[in-house]
């Protein structure tokens, strides 16, 4: 009788063996363990097959996706029948990493995407969770706000320490003062926001969402005010602080409603506006880019707002708050840049009419403007209301008296003292358009504001003509860039991103060069 056939685990040794003289060492791998295949055995016409491209012999190329374990119905002398091979899905490019093993790395390599859509991909997904990041140290994390709602249920004045009797701020609808609470052991510092008796109700901050450019509420309650608190001008209230050898009153205080609020605003709009004739003046490119950047955060505000169907109150200076961001650069730490300086949070808080703070039309020009192609409550008035800040900003008057023949869509003039001024006046002129139809949207202006900030710019164009071609290779190495710019501040250890970083990162990880072609043709036309 013939001699029985070599055992099963002998065979299989001999098929797992590598070829000697092989080159195939990959050093620094783990050691497999006891039993496992490192390399699955090819069907027979695979492992004949010629001509198939290649690095290495095909009986020696590793298998990335998973193996079928052998079962009893196939020996392993008996060949495979043919099927097509099963592949592992390839990664996600938001979950690729530096630490992505090879095989899945390879996989999205050999995709038609090839090289150049694995690194594109790679760098839109690494800017959006650099955007996270940062508006997580902006805001806070999302989980700590709400354990902080729900630690102020039902807490009122006592509970608070008031750390100023006067307040720390006075928009057109409110009084703010700064307040301490005690939370998870740490003294956190809150605004307490005390609505003026002209004012309605603050029950509709409760459904506006989260964004950066939202005043969030944490805690609502009604009591009366401390008896420390100073409002002033206040009708029937107290001017100035009481002296101690006044007997507390507490019955004459009136019971108003209080908004708990997790920014601390430093100033309004008008304030800053107010104060800052002198920076214009002297550093008037510096100045109108932190215009920009203002009014963008304005507008990405009013887009959060528009699309949950939600209306802003007054829209004027004297109701946009400003609130100083977190925590500044390490390489800043201890030099206090003066606030005029400084990009601030822009923080929408009126959602609402005063009764008090009707815009009035003096003139049948301007009632005309304003109620004409648009009410004043219409989405529509966004667009009027950010075009008059534009010239407040800058500083000239935008008295309708003044502006002869409106009629005929004239405006005032805006001087150009930097590079900045003529697309500010472009973007005046497209939303303040006598025809309504001509008016650029609210999404418009934001993007028209993006590409004043971060280009590209008009000189682009200058030896190459205009094309999606174009946009899209500036784009990509845009992209690239900006990353580089981080990794580079990062190790020289310049300080975290801040507000104008974030941002940026907003509009390169969301922009198309469809946009952009769109954009800059009403920009630079």
């Amino acid at each position: 009788d013939p001699l029985p056939p070599p055992l099963p685990k002998k065979q299989l040794q001999r098929a797992e063996s590598l070829p000697e003289g092989s080159s195939l060492c990959c050093h620094g791998n783990p050691e497999p363990r006891a039993g496992s295949i490192l390399y699955s055995i090819p069907p027979s016409h695979l492992r004949h097959e010629e001509g198939a491209p290649s690095c290495t012999p095909p009986r020696d190329r590793p298998s990335w996706g998973p193996k079928k374990p052998l079962t009893k119905s196939h020996s392993l002398g008996e060949p495979l029948a043919p099927s097509s091979p099963q592949k592992a899905p390839s990664p996600s490019l938001k979950e690729l990493t530096f630490g992505t093993v090879d095989g899945e790395l390879g996989q999205l390599l050999e995709s038609p995407a090839g090289v150049c859509g694995v690194v594109l991909g790679c760098q839109e997904a690494a800017l959006a969770r650099i955007s996270a990041h940062i508006q997580e140290e902006l805001v806070g994390p999302e989980e700590r706000q709400q354990l902080l709602e729900a630690e102020l249920v039902g807490k009122r004045w006592a509970a608070l320490r008031v750390l100023d009797p006067r307040p720390c701020c006075q928009s057109g609808d409110a009084w703010y003062f700064r307040v301490g609470f005690t939370f998870e052991h740490s003294q956190l510092e809150l605004a307490a926001k005390v609505p003026k008796p002209c004012c309605s109700s603050l029950g509709v901050q409760s459904f506006l969402g989260t964004h950066c450019s939202i005043q969030r509420p944490l805690g609502r309650f009604s009591d009366r005010l401390p008896r420390e608190l100073v409002l002033p001008g206040h009708p029937g209230g107290q001017s100035q602080a009481p002296s101690r050898e006044e007997p507390a009153c507490p019955a004459t205080q009136p019971v108003l409603q209080v908004l708990i609020c997790a920014e601390v605003p430093h100033q309004t709009l008008a304030d800053f506006v107010k104060g800052s004739h002198a920076l214009h003046r002297t550093s008037p490119g510096h100045y109108e880019r932190l215009g920009c950047l203002l009014l963008l955060q304005l507008c990405l505000g009013l887009e959060h707002l528009q699309g949950q169907n939600m209306g802003q109150g007054d829209l004027c200076p004297e109701n946009l708050l400003l609130v100083q961001c977190p925590c500044p650069p390490r390489s800043q730490q201890g030099k206090k840049e003066p606030l005029g300086l400084s990009l601030p949070r822009l923080l929408i808080s009126s959602f609402f009419k005063g009764q008090e703070k009707q815009r009035p039309c003096p003139t049948s020009q301007e009632q005309d403007w304003t109620e004409g192609p648009a009410a004043p409550s219409s989405p529509a008035a966004d667009e009027l209301s950010v075009g008059r800040l534009i010239y407040q900003i800058l500083h000239v008057d935008m008295s309708l008296e003044k502006a002869s023949g409106f009629r005929s869509n004239k405006l005032p003039e805006i001087p150009c003292l930097s590079i900045y001024s003529a697309g500010l006046k472009r973007l005046a002129t497209l939303l303040l358009h006598r025809e309504p139809c001509r008016r650029v949207s609210i999404g418009q202006a934001r993007s028209i504001l993006q590409v004043l900030l971060w280009g590209p710019r008009q000189e682009l164009f200058a030896r190459s003509r205009r094309s999606l071609a174009l946009l899209r290779g500036w784009l990509e190495a845009k992209r690239a860039l900006l990353l580089l710019r981080f990794a580079e501040n990062w190790a020289g250890a310049r300080g975290s991103p801040g507000l104008e970083e974030w941002l940026c990162c907003q509009y390169f990880q969301e922009v198309t060069e469809h946009t952009l072609c769109q954009v800059t043709q009403a920009l630079y036309a």
